[in-house]
């Protein structure tokens, strides 16, 4: 029962315009519990320090010298 009520809604929605299925979508992913609600909001900060592993062998100022020198091929 619920694959043809899901079936009917699909067609439904092909039949729909453009800026219609746009305002579906908008409204269906505002929904109470669907996916989008319910992630945390995240803060760059949470990248902080991230890969930093890959840089403690790098002097920073050779590295900046060395970028610059293949600036000029």
């Amino acid at each position: 029962m619920a694959t043809q009520s899901y079936q009917q809604a699909l067609e439904i929605a092909a039949s729909l315009t453009q800026a219609e299925r746009l305002r579906l979508i908008r409204e269906l992913t505002g929904l109470p519990g669907s996916s989008a609600a319910d992630e945390p909001a995240h803060s760059i900060m949470e990248l902080c320090g991230l890969g930093k592993e890959i840089w403690s062998d790098v002097d920073a100022q050779e590295y900046v010298r060395q970028e610059r020198m293949s600036w000029n091929g």
